[in-house]
């Protein structure tokens, strides 16, 4: 029997280099491609996502400012998401690394340090002195910003999700990440209620009016 094998000739493109046609892809600093669909390319590509939909909260605001529409009180908050953004390129980083190369990782770069969970940290707890949280689930949705900052935050805890999957089978190299991604999903939590607020609308309670009241457990 024949085997037919579809080789595509590379094409001109700065972008797609067609390495990927056989469902592999590279890790950062090279070694052994895995298989698209590895648990590793799942993560980092979760945190991806996670980047992009905190895209979408800023853009809102870049529009916001645009056309003179943004409260003061988001006056802050699309460069601390950019902060955000870019900070999760150091977790898709990490992640993206093969064990052989772990040496090679550096704090704050390629690899999460300390601080960066301390800054989360930090930024969350100023953020809870000024707000009165809600003391139960609520419904994402009252403006764009707030929804997709919620959005942003579901898929940080895939991502945690998936991150604690590797960490069972001893790859992830450093003892900051999988803490982050928990500190950052609450600070994104809290960054869509704060921007709730300065618009002047109330969280949704996921409870109709008159039901019994919860409080939200968070882990």
């Amino acid at each position: 029997m024949t085997t037919l094998t579809n080789r595509r000739s590379p094409i001109d493109s700065a972008v797609a280099t067609t390495r990927g046609d056989d469902g592999t892809t590279g890790l950062l600093f090279g070694g052994e491609r895995i298989g698209k669909d590895d648990p590793r390319a799942e993560a980092y590509g979760t945190i991806d996502e996670a980047v992009a939909a905190l895209g979408m909260a800023r853009a809102n605001l870049g529009a916001k400012r645009r056309i003179g529409t943004l409260p003061a009180g988001l006056g802050g908050l699309a460069q601390l998401i950019l902060r955000i953004q870019r900070e999760l390129f150091v977790v898709g980083a990490e992640l993206a690394t093969n064990p052989d190369a772990w040496d090679r990782l550096e704090d704050g770069r390629t690899r999460v340090s300390e601080a960066m969970v301390a800054d989360v940290e930090r930024d969350l707890v100023e953020l809870e002195r000024h707000l009165d949280m809600p003391r139960e689930f609520v419904v994402p949705g009252e403006t764009p910003t707030s929804a997709a900052l919620e959005l942003a935050r579901t898929i940080l805890r895939r991502a945690e999700r998936r991150a604690v999957a590797l960490q069972r089978e001893g790859l992830i190299p450093g003892p900051n990440l999988i803490p982050y991604l928990n500190r950052l999903a609450d600070l994104v939590w809290v960054l869509a209620r704060a921007a709730e607020r300065a618009e002047s609308r109330a969280a949704t309670p996921a409870r109709k009016p008159g039901a019994a009241n919860r409080r939200e457990t968070r882990t």
